[in-house]
């Protein structure tokens, strides 16, 4: 009986030894009969592709949960049609179904889902054992934006239906993801221009070589360097962005954007560093933690995001939230006023202004704003020497009024404390003052209350739970997309999964666990 041959490289000292039963060894003992291993051999196996997975396997809830939601625009850009010759696509179900279960498994790569669909149980009973190329994955993640939003509001509209959703408290925060780009692809104005006239030459170059029906490498060629002259071509429309807002000459003339992902920003992470990234502004419901609006940013600040966050929850419900809970990022006085203005009870933390003083005057401690007196009926200051010191203008910001108050510069001069209250200073001495709108002020009083205070020690545990679900579980701490549309359609389906993930674990299981007892 011939031995089987081995199907790789044998390692040095482990050459397969023949397996005789009559050869005994040296100390006189039989060698026992192992039945070896035939790699070289072709196996038929007959599969029940229904039973490859669990009757509690995920994937089962995902495909039910797809089949019962509304995919017509996902069907409607299809133009193969019963009766007419054409190649059928494939089900936009099966596709959703495919993204939402690798996204929910940690895998956000077209490739790595079509390599899963011929190896791994769940892709394979989600294909019914067809493989499936992953230029349709890789193209169908982001031709259907409005589909994909209409989807995302459906499964509100499911998990409102089973007691998921509520707004009477919904938490706003917002985190940074790195976008699709390193560092060192940041570049100025002049190694941009050096970009642009390489991708040009290149582009032209390979237009001029290629014959006349170029081969499918020499497509994939051009249409790569196409694909790079136009990143570097929106560099600089993004780069004329930058500009304009910053403020100093100094740093719009070295302002730099990236050749890689042009509308990616610098954002600061939370490990300190800071990296390209794009700022993901997600609403949470307080009852069961469901995401109900996500958005992304091209600002690092999440000052100006909190109204943003509110139109898309009441686009996405047709309803705005009762109270919304936000930290510090958020609270700013404009927010306080508009959230007052829709009626929207707004919990944040606060920090309390310091006090008044001189520009930059290095003053003795006797001599500091809160040791003036002011004057509320004559509207004047009184300085601890008893000099006055009067209206000098005052400015309209949003919910609040800037006041400035002078002393008269002659009185100042001949004061013998000018030393210790304004020795810089070749005018008289200045004090402002701060009246808030009684919105901000009712917000700061609210804010000193236990309740509120409660509420707001709330918001870290709900808020920041998809956040780190979303990092952790689904690994979404890097987006494979590039552009600020693209980013936010990867983004929504990562929300879109976690939604499912919720409703899995909070419905479809505890259904399925009484169905089976």
């Amino acid at each position: 009986m011939n031995e089987p041959q081995s199907s790789g490289p044998i390692l040095p000292g482990l050459e397969t030894i023949p397996i005789s039963s009559a050869e005994p060894n040296v100390d006189g003992s039989v060698r026992p009969r192992l039945k070896p291993v035939d790699r070289s051999q072709l196996v038929w196996r007959t599969v029940d592709v229904e039973h490859l997975i669990e009757p509690d396997h995920p994937a089962r809830a995902i495909w039910g949960l797809t089949g019962g939601l509304d995919l017509a625009g996902f069907y409607r850009p299809i133009e193969a049609v019963e009766g007419v010759a054409g190649r059928a696509p494939r089900d936009p179900r099966l596709l959703i179904s495919l993204w939402v279960y690798a996204y929910s498994r940690g895998i956000s790569s077209a490739r790595e889902i079509a390599r899963r669909c011929s190896y791994d149980p769940a892709f394979e009973w989600l294909c019914g054992m067809e493989p499936v190329n992953h230029h349709s994955l890789s193209d169908f993640r982001v031709a259907h934006g409005p589909a994909l939003q209409e989807l995302f509001v459906e499964l509100l509209g499911v998990l409102s239906a089973e007691g998921l959703v509520s707004l009477e408290r919904v938490m706003h925060d917002g985190t940074k993801i790195k976008a699709c780009a390193s560092g060192d692809s940041f570049r100025r104005e002049e190694r941009l221009r050096e970009h642009l006239e390489a991708a040009r030459q290149q582009v032209q170059t390979l237009e001029q070589s290629a014959s006349d029906e170029p081969s499918r490498q020499e497509a994939a060629q051009q249409r790569a360097a196409r694909e790079r002259q136009q990143r570097v071509e929106q560099a600089f429309k993004e780069l004329e962005t930058v500009r304009q807002a910053k403020r100093d000459a100094k740093e719009r003339e070295s302002a730099r954007v990236s050749i890689s992902d042009p509308q990616a920003r610098v954002m600061k992470q939370p490990d300190g560093g800071y990296a390209p990234s794009y700022n993901v502004q997600m609403s949470t419901e307080a009852s069961h933690k469901i995401i109900v609006g996500v958005g992304i940013s091209q600002n690092s600040s999440d000052y100006g995001e909190l109204l943003g966050g509110v139109q898309r929850i009441e686009q996405n419900l047709k309803a705005q939230p009762k109270q919304l809970v936000a930290d510090g990022g958020f609270t700013s006085r404009e927010n306080i006023m508009e959230t007052a203005a829709r009626g929207i009870d707004l919990i944040g933390s606060w920090s309390e202004p310091k006090g008044g003083n001189t520009r930059g005057e290095a003053m003795a401690p006797e001599f500091q704003a809160q040791a003036f007196t002011y004057d509320a009926a004559q509207d004047r200051y009184r300085c601890p020497a008893g000099h006055c010191l009067r209206p000098l203008y005052q400015h309209q910001g949003i919910g609040v009024v800037h006041h400035q108050y002078r002393a008269e510069t002659s009185v100042c001069q001949a004061c013998r404390f000018k030393a210790q209250c304004c020795p810089r200073s070749a005018q008289g001495r200045m004090i402002a003052r701060s009246v808030d709108a009684p919105q901000v002020r009712q917000f700061r009083e609210k804010m000193q209350t236990p309740q509120a205070q409660e509420i707001y020690r709330q918001r870290a545990p709900v808020a920041e739970f998809p956040n780190a679900w979303i990092k952790e579980k689904l690994a979404v701490r890097q987006f494979r997309l590039r552009g600020l549309i693209k980013v936010g359609l990867e983004a929504l389906w990562a929300c879109l999964t976690y939604n499912i993930q919720q409703w899995i674990r909070l419905c479809w299981l505890p259904r399925l666990a009484t169905a089976q007892n």
